[in-house]
């Protein structure tokens, strides 16, 4: 085992002395994984700030749950309480006063309100499931519906669908475009390995010679395509997190103007995370094809 650690550590000081010995084309190499690995994580990011965004507006991906106009306190406790026990997600109580000051509170509605001889307004809870997909709103306000003291249900069902479809069309868009992008990731790995080997094919030959296994000799190009796609995808991570940066004022002013405390979402810890382990993936994918091809001659 020991002997193993330190096979694979000498293979790794290796591939990090390559790394170093041309900045430039490492430079060169990082920064276009770096882009092939950005233009698919913006896309997800835009995406998933889609997704937020409509969840943040008012009346989409809710459920509202009017009471009867004659229910009490003690009826929506009850109501409460179911919430509590099915926990659909998050939801919040709209007591009738509540709903008849934010009534009078719109353009021209002042009057109107005053002249009325009482509350013509329910109690409501509002629910924000936390699986937003159709299938489960849908089947929730079923449930919601048949609950005591409970007289309407209201869910868009329709534009539930429409966001549901135009997400998966999304997300297709950007798992093509990953792929087309990951295909070029691995032809770069791909084609530097070959420019290694080929730079060190005296090297190989000798170590050959004097009896070095394919294991040993292919080992630190496997390493240096490794890092150079982890590398690469922590550059594709902080160049979204930049884009998210300086479109977050614009949209932030952008989402006041419709009353939302909306904010772009960038990526976090665990998103850079996946991105350099893919980019290591596929790093390490495109050195495997390189050594496995290239190192034939050798043979």
């Amino acid at each position: 085992m020991k002997r193993w650690l330190v096979q694979h550590a000498d293979a790794l000081r290796d591939a990090l002395r390559r790394i170093a010995a041309s900045p430039l084309s490492t430079a060169l190499s990082l920064f276009v994984i770096g882009i092939a690995l950005t233009l698919p994580a913006a896309g997800w990011l835009l995406i998933d700030n889609v997704r937020l965004a409509a969840r943040s507006a008012s009346g989409v991906q809710q459920i509202s749950l009017f009471m009867a106009a004659d229910a009490d306190r003690k009826a929506a406790a009850e109501i409460e309480s179911r919430l509590q026990s099915t926990a659909p997600g998050a939801w919040r109580f709209v007591p009738r006063e509540e709903a008849l000051k934010r009534l009078q509170g719109g353009e021209g509605m002042a009057e109107i309100v005053a002249s009325l001889p009482r509350n013509p307004l329910p109690d409501a809870f509002v629910v924000e499931p936390a699986d937003t997909s159709p299938a489960a709103m849908d089947a929730l306000a079923k449930t919601f519906a048949g609950w005591p003291r409970v007289a309407h249900v209201q869910l868009d069902s329709a534009w539930a669908h429409r966001f549901d479809a135009l997400l998966r069309i999304g997300r297709l868009a950007v798992a093509m475009l990953g792929a087309v992008f990951a295909a070029a990731l691995v032809a770069v790995t791909f084609n530097t390995i070959r420019l290694q080997i080929l730079a060190q094919a005296a090297e190989i030959e000798v170590a050959r010679l004097i009896g070095a296994t394919d294991g040993w000799i292919r080992r630190p190009f496997l390493y240096f395509g490794a890092l150079q796609g982890a590398a690469g995808g922590l550059l594709a991570a902080a160049l979204a997190a930049l884009g998210t940066h300086l479109l977050n004022d614009p949209v932030a002013a952008l989402a006041a103007l419709y009353g939302s405390g909306f904010a772009l979402r960038g990526p976090t810890a665990a998103d850079a995370a996946a991105l350099a382990g893919i980019g290591a993936l596929l790093g390490l994918a495109g050195a495997q094809i390189s050594v496995a091809i290239h190192l034939r001659r050798f043979g």
